[in-house]
This record gives structure tokens, C-alpha cells and sequence, in this order.
């Protein structure tokens, strides 16, 4: 329909100037009058449709100078404003289009089907048809279908499409593959780990679809304006009118008062923020949010999956007896294979990352929320808490240097005697204090900590932060009251991970869900979704968001700006009508160009692209304590 018109208008306009220069203009009048009723029609029915809403749009104006322009016979001034209304509908289209670019970009790499191991053999089936415990052969160049794990050696993937980072990633032998990066290696066995329904993909997909459908509130206010420029605009038309005697002013004046691209400029400027920030790694569901996003004077911070990386990993490891601590490590993670306990694959996966063969273990017997007891390469290893595993060897307890507040003790026995300890602890993540830092910088006065860990937790893991407060202790309901409380300072982001996270990431202006990992309850709630479990993406985010609402507004200040210097020109016998349509359709494609700088904001980032996609991992640290 937009093509249609603007064919129209072209045509009309050209087929008219053809023949006022072959010395025919009353004929030229003629066609351009042509060309300009089907765009004028379209426009009136538009107008018609808005009023119906309880909208009224600055398209009224151009209704007005179109219709002024071609009662008073000023029928090339009508052809010219019609071809500036519909060129500048249709380079907002396109716009808005290249913004969208990056987020058709994911849609379109949604797989169809995924290759499954079944009785020996491959076979290809519907996603669908993926069920969690399946094998599936991801080949290379293919887009991973669905969660899982990889039961290969190791993956060499491609994450930028969902994360930015620039550089792939290996992941190991039972890590994480999200679905929706590619294979950049050697073809590698996955587990799935979810249905494709439930996959992280598939619900970035649905988060896309939803910021796509959305309006900001931006243009809402702009539709607000437009009732004051119109009145604006018919006051300044009708003077000119009245003090001169001469209509053509007042058709210039209304002629050069047609900015209707000028307000789409405000939605083309969010949309290219929204798709830059996904680049990035940081979905925003809407323009909306972005605002809200780009005026967040308070953060609010989960620990436990934000602050930290929510899994315990070995601080240091203290053995006994002249034992290598590499031993120590190798034979409690052999043995820890046999179970799920968080604890216990985070000792698996250190193992792993050092390069360790782990032998498969025999005779396990697991004591629940004690320990394991077990044989590994033929020796009697136990793994577990202190007393357990004493009590299991038959030694008194060896005293041990106190722990920190939320570190965790796990002791290591092997053929009767205690080998050694594997001190555990949740550290804060990497980048965490340049991340506050730039946040700090970037206008963000109030930073707190939220969580329901203990009080002396949570002041050892933030020491040094130089957080505002620290909220310990609280429950879901207390996190929102927290929320509410802080509202009334300016608007609020909160940022969690958990399902107890989702009532406060509701109630904030801005919630911010750790998605990689994330509760789903938590990425539902939540206006924005950081696709990467890096919490420091949230400086680049809030970066671009300002800096499409910036840019936003100066195409709007702007444009209306020239505008009411144009019509006031005109008003003074300074413009004609031809030359103020085409001064003003100057106008509108400059603000639109002006618009789409948003798609170029490159903030600049503290992460290290060498990093990989699941977080920081802190050196091991041996030491021979007895």
C-alpha cells in the first residue's frame, strides 16, 4: 500500500512537470491533481481511524495543506506535500525495517529439525519431537535446536547471535550449550536437557515477538503534542490569512507544517535501540521498558545467580598427608560423578576444567545431604561434610581455620585416612566492580543490595562494593515492599535470577532477569532479559538505552523546531508553497537519518571476549594446611 502510494505520487508529480515544461500546464494540473487524491484518500481514512481511537495525529496537517493547496490551485504545492507524506511514510517503513534487522535475523535461525541418535542410526525429526534425555548429532555450521549438554569431548560454538560476544567458545565434555548458538567446530553430541519449547531459544523468540508488538510511551506523548502544533499551526496559517489578505500564505504556512515522518522518527530511534541493545546481549521487551530503562535513577541487586554466580566453585584445596592436591581433587570428583548434587558437579566440573581423567566409580553408596562412599581406580574414597567423612575413615575430627561466612567444607577421605579438604565458596562475578562503577558514571545514584541470605553472607561477599545499603534476610514479598519503597526516590531497576525474584522484578519500572540461567517464572516477569549470564552487560544496555532516548528526542526538538522557523517564514511572504513542501520534506528525512544513528551506539565494554559464556571461573588455589 505504501509502495503504491508513493508510485502514485512520483508519477503524478513527474507526469505533471513533463507536461508544464512541453507548455500543456493546464493538463499538468490535471495530473498532478491525479496524483495527489489517492494519497490524500488514504490519509483521510487514516485520520478517520486515529479519531476513532481517540487519537489525533499530526496527519491532519497534511490533510489540511493538501487540501488548502488544491483549493487555491496550487496543485504542484499538493503534488510535492503528497509526495513528501508518502516518501516519508515509506522511508520510515524501511527504517524501521533495517532497525528490526537483527531481530528478524534471530527469528529467521529458528531450526525446523534437529538429527537424532535412535537404535544405531540418525534420523532427522521436528523439534517437537525432542524430548529431554535425547541425543542428538549437532553438525557443523548447525544452530543448536534445544538445551542440553555435551556428551562429546568438547563443542567449539558460535554465541555472538545471542550474546555479541565477538570470539566462540569451547565448552567441555557435560557443559552447557544453549540453543540458538552454532557449531563453529567439529560436529559434537548433545543431551537435551529440555523440550524445544522450553529451550532458551525458543523463549528469546517469544520475548522478540512481544517487544516487536509494542508502542512506547514516547509516541503516545508525541501523539499528545501533536493537538498543541496543530492549533499552532492553524494560528499561524490563519493570521498570515487575515493580516496579508493573501491565502497562499496560509497555504504555505500549512504546507511547510507537515512533519508526520518527523513523529515516526521517535519509534524508529527506540526500535534501533532495542535491536543494538540486543546485539549486545541485552533483550529489551519494548520500547517502553527502554524508556523506563534509559531514566533508572535506583539499582536494586539480587546476589545469589546476579551478584554472584550462583554455583559453588573450589576456592582452595588443603591436603593432608604430603597428598597432591590434584589427587585430592581427581579422586573426590571421581567419585562425585555418581551423583547431582550441585556441590558435587561443581567439584566434577573443576576437575574437568584442570584437565583431569576421571575414572568411572564402583560401588557408590550415597548418604542423602551427607556424602558418598565409593570405590575409584580400586581405592576407597568417601567424599563429603567433615564429620561424615571422619566418621567414615575412623579419625577424630582434624581441626580446621575457620571459613568465611557462605563458604562450604567439603572433606576428602581415601583408604582410611582424611586426604584432604576442598574449601568451596560463591564469589562475586568477574567485572563486577568496574560494571558499578560505569553504572555510577552513567547516572545511576543508588545501588542496593536484595536477597535472603544471611546478613554476615552478604556483607563479606559485597565488602568493598561500596553498595548504598544492603537488605539481607528478605523474603519475596519483602523484596517488593523494598521495591515499592524505593520508587518513591525516582524509577527503580531491579535485577534477580530466581523464582522468589519474580514478584520485585514485576513491581520495578525496570526488571532485569538473568536469562541464560534464569528461573523462567523471573525472564516472564521481567521487562529486560540479558540473554548472557554476565550481569555486567547491564552498563552496555543502560548506555544505549539513554542513548536512543536521546537521540529520540532531538529528532523530535529538532524537527519541530525547523518546522515552526519554516512556517514562519512562510507566513512572512519568505517561502511559497512549492518551496515550503520542499524545505519541510528536507526536514523529515533528515530527522529520520538522524533517527537511525541509534542502530551506530557502540558503549564501551569492560568484559573480556576471551571470557566465556557461563561466567568467570577463579583460579584454584593449593595449599598443604594441616
Amino acid at each position: 500500500m505504501k509502495t503504491a502510494l508513493l508510485l502514485a505520487a512520483v508519477g503524478g508529480l513527474l507526469g505533471g512537470l513533463a507536461l508544464y515544461f512541453s507548455g500543456r500546464p493546464d493538463l499538468a494540473s490535471t495530473v498532478w491533481l491525479v496524483g495527489v487524491l489517492p494519497v490524500l484518500g488514504a490519509l483521510l481514512v487514516e485520520i478517520l481511524r486515529s479519531l476513532w481511537c481517540g487519537e489525533i495525529g499530526l496527519d491532519i496537517v497534511a490533510a489540511l495543506s493538501m487540501s488548502a493547496a488544491v483549493l487555491f490551485g496550487e496543485t504542484l504545492a499538493a503534488a510535492v506535500v503528497a509526495l513528501m507524506y508518502s516518501g516519508g511514510t515509506f522511508l520510515e517503513s524501511f527504517a524501521e525495517g533495517r532497525a528490526r534487522r537483527e531481530m528478524r535475523d534471530l527469528l529467521a535461525r529458528v531450526p525446523r529439525t534437529a538429527t537424532r541418535h535412535q537404535n544405531g542410526s540418525l534420523e532427522e525429526v521436528p523439534l517437537d519431537d525432542i524430548m529431554p534425555g535425547d541425543r542428538l548429532l549437532i553438525r557443523q555450521g548447525d544452530v543448536v535446536p534445544v538445551d542440553g549438554t555435551v556428551a562429546s569431548a568438547s563443542a567449539f560454538l558460535d554465541t555472538s547471535a545471542l550474546t555479541g560476544e565477538s570470539l566462540p567458545i569451547r565448552a567441555q565434555n557435560g557443559g552447557d550449550a544453549m540453543s540458538g548458538s552454532t557449531n563453529a567446530g567439529e560436529a559434537f553430541d548433545l543431551v537435551a536437557t529440555r523440550p524445544a519449547k522450553d529451550s532458551t531459544y525458543a523463549g528469546i523468540v517469544r520475548l522478540v515477538e512481544e517487544a516487536q508488538r509494542s508502542k512506547a510511551p514516547m509516541s503516545r506523548l508525541a501523539d499528545r503534542w501533536s493537538l498543541g502544533f496543530l492549533l499552532v499551526t492553524v494560528a499561524i496559517a490563519f493570521a498570515a490569512w487575515w493580516f496579508t489578505g493573501d491565502p497562499i500564505r496560509a497555504v504555505a504556512v500549512l504546507v511547510v507544517a507537515t512533519p508526520c515522518p518527523l513523529i515516526l522518527a521517535v519509534p524508529v530511534a527506540l526500535v534501533a535501540g532495542l535491536s543494538r541493545a540486543a546485539h549486545f546481549g541485552v533483550l529489551i521487551k519494548g520500547a517502553g521498558p527502554l524508556e523506563a530503562m534509559a531514566r533508572t535513577q535506583t539499582l536494586i541487586l539480587d546476589k545469589t545467580g546476579t551478584l554472584t554466580d550462583g554455583r559453588p566453585q573450589i576456592v582452595t584445596i588443603d591436603s593432608h598427608d604430603g597428598t597432591d592436591p590434584d589427587e585430592v581433587l581427581r579422586l573426590a570428583a571421581g567419585l562425585d560423578q555418581a551423583t547431582k548434587h550441585p556441590v558435587a558437579q561443581a567439584i566434577v566440573a573443576a576437575a574437568r576444567e584442570r584437565g583431569l581423567s576421571l575414572p568411572v566409580p564402583t560401588n557408590v553408596a550415597e548418604a542423602p545431604g551427607e556424602g558418598l562412599t565409593g570405590q575409584v581406580d580400586a581405592r576407597s574414597v568417601v567424599v563429603g561434610g567433615h564429620g561424615f567423612v571422619t566418621g567414615r575413615v575412623g579419625e577424630a575430627a582434624v581441626e580446621h581455620p575457620a571459613l568465611a561466612a557462605g563458604s562450604v567444607l567439603v572433606a576428602v577421605g581415601v583408604d582410611g585416612r582424611l586426604a584432604g579438604h576442598l574449601v568451596m565458596a560463591d564469589p562475586l562475578r568477574e567485572g563486577t566492580h568496574d560494571m558499578l562503577a560505569r553504572l555510577r558514571r552513567q547516572g545511576i545514584g543508588r545501588i542496593l543490595l536484595a536477597t535472603g541470605d544471611r546478613q554476615e553472607v552478604a556483607e563479606r561477599v559485597t565488602e568493598g562494593l561500596g553498595l548504598n545499603g544492603i537488605r539481607a534476610g528478605l523474603t519475596p514479598d519483602q523484596k517488593v515492599l523494598l521495591v515499592l519503597t524505593e520508587r518513591k526516590r525516582g524509577p527503580v531497576m531491579m535485577v534477580g535470577d530466581g523464582v522468589n525474584d519474580a514478584p520485585a522484578l514485576a513491581a520495578a519500572d525496570v526488571g532485569v532477569a538473568m536469562g541464560a540461567r534464569g528461573a523462567a517464572a523471573s525472564a516472564e516477569a521481567a521487562d529486560v532479559v540479558l540473554l548472557v549470564d554476565r550481569v555486567d552487560r547491564l552498563a552496555p544496555g543502560i548506555e544505549i538505552a539513554r542513548g536512543a532516548r536521546r537521540i529520540a528526542l532531538e529528532s523530535v526538538v529538532a524537527g519541530i523546531g525547523l518546522s515552526v522557523m519554516g512556517m514562519v517564514a512562510a507566513a512572512l511572504g519568505y517561502l511559497t508553497p512549492v518551496q515550503g513542501a520542499l524545505i519541510q520534506e528536507a526536514i523529515d528525512v533528515a530527522v529520520i537519518l538522524n533517527a537511525l544513528r541509534a542502530l551506530r551506539i557502540s558503549p564501551a565494554e569492560t568484559w573480556s571476549p576471551r571470557s566465556t559464556a557461563t561466567g568467570h571461573q577463579p583460579t584454584l588455589l593449593q595449599g598443604n594446611q594441616t
